[in-house]
């Protein structure tokens, strides 16, 4: 039985990696035969010059050149994880130290799911060093250092140990002291930790890799304010990020909830907008909220976290699995890791589903700007000006865009705001 499980994971494995290989070779011939703004809404055409064209086109294509081999990196790396007896090693490893713990049994799950994890981040950093320090490079956008770059993997190694060994230990514990219902129980732990942690990144964990300025009091601060109170909403106050030292890719974005919701702009986004254009993206932004997109979307992915977990507690004492994958014997650690792994090709089939969703919102919010500002033409140009700045795909193929979008293109978002006149 442990042959059958390891061939079907591997058919499932094989079917996303072609799916995503398809959908790469699509994108990149589509891209080649539409080098042109012919047909795109008057906004965008009258706003971006062959030569812009031409950049577009060239960053697009670089990046899914690079992906085709990203992925073919990225699928032999967790095969060898898999089945080349790094999981066997790890869990004896694991269970050999763990056992001078007090708490034996969770301090070797600890030590296994953050082991797991640091191998695949180590297998992981060729993809992002030649994605930052080439691709980013060469097209003008990335200001990142090899300092910061180390300091960033640091600083994230730090906080995968500071909060994921409780929150293991939490899992661990669940699973071992709860009986057949265990799967209930840690579904509503992950939940209050996934709320936890929306408070808890604006205030701990945002600020020690970017620095956050109050909003000089002027005009822009002044028409943002009003902005909010107009909209009913209110913040903890409104920040500009220091996003420069690591890209010229420019945003802005509402973190935070409750008392320590806020407003963030990028210090790129002041150079790149007009005031009008940025209180547009800000109006977006807040229909982000008074929408309740965040709620709905914790909402959905609540229900597969807990359809997921029942699964999981069907599978955790069902030795052909481990079996299957090199392991000798059932844990909740080990259970913990081989679903992570297996939760990918067995459900990729949703990511088009979790895009549509968030296509939805994306309308929904540029209606209630439009509707906020009393016309939607700011938001058009925003949109318009922030695709030109950050060179973004102008013609995507449709079924890759589906698959890897969670926005829908400047040009349909304009079309949706009855922007481009007959």
């Amino acid at each position: 039985m442990a042959q059958v499980i390891a061939v079907l994971f591997l058919t499932f494995f094989l079917f996303e990696f072609l799916v995503e290989l398809v959908l790469n070779e699509l994108n990149i011939s589509h891209v080649r035969c539409h080098r042109s703004v012919q047909g795109a809404t008057r906004l965008l055409h009258d706003r971006i010059g062959p030569e812009q064209v031409d950049q577009s086109v060239a960053y697009s294509l670089a990046k899914n050149r690079f992906q085709r081999w990203a992925a073919i990196y990225g699928a032999v790396a967790t095969l060898v994880v898999l089945f080349g007896g790094v999981l066997p090693f790890l869990d004896t490893l694991s269970r050999t130290v763990g056992k001078s713990f007090p708490s034996g049994q969770e301090a070797t799950g600890i030590l296994f799911c953050l082991g797991t994890g640091l191998v695949v981040s180590v297998l992981n950093l060729p993809v992002d060093l030649y994605s930052i320090f080439v691709i980013e490079r060469r097209f003008g956008f990335n200001r990142t250092t090899p300092g910061l770059f180390i300091s960033d993997k640091l600083k994230a190694l730090f906080l995968g140990v500071l909060f994921g060994g409780p929150f293991l230990f939490a899992v661990l514990w669940l699973m071992r002291a709860t009986g057949p219902a265990w799967w209930i129980w840690a579904f509503f732990f992950i939940f209050a930790f996934q709320l936890f942690m929306l408070l808890a990144y604006p205030a701990l964990i945002a600020p020690l890799f970017n620095r956050f300025t109050p909003l000089e009091t002027g005009e822009i601060s002044e028409r943002i304010a009003s902005l909010a109170e107009r909209a009913g909403l209110k913040t903890g106050g409104i920040f500009t990020m220091d996003g420069s030292k690591r890209s010229a890719h420019s945003n802005a974005y509402f973190t935070g909830v409750g008392r320590t919701k806020r407003i963030v702009l990028f210090d790129t986004l002041l150079k790149q907008l007009n005031t009008e254009q940025l209180l547009a993206v800000l109006a977006h932004e807040m229909g982000h909220y008074k929408m309740k997109h965040i709620r709905r979307t914790l909402l959905v992915r609540g229900v597969f976290l807990l359809a997921g977990l029942f699964v999981l507690s069907r599978l955790v004492d069902y030795q052909p699995l481990y079996l299957a994958f090199g392991l000798a014997e059932p844990s909740r650690h080990g259970a913990l890791v081989l679903f992570a792994f297996m939760a990918g090709p067995l459900t990729f089939y949703l990511t088009p589903f979790f895009n549509h969703l968030s296509r939805k919102h994306e309308y929904e919010a540029d209606g209630f700007a439009a509707r906020l500002l009393n016309n939607g033409k700011a938001l058009g140009e925003a949109l318009v000006e922030l695709t030109v700045q950050n060179l973004s795909n102008l013609t995507p193929h449709p079924w890759y865009s589906a698959y890897h979008y969670s926005h829908p293109t400047t040009d349909e978002r304009i079309r949706a705001m009855g922007l481009e006149k007959p």
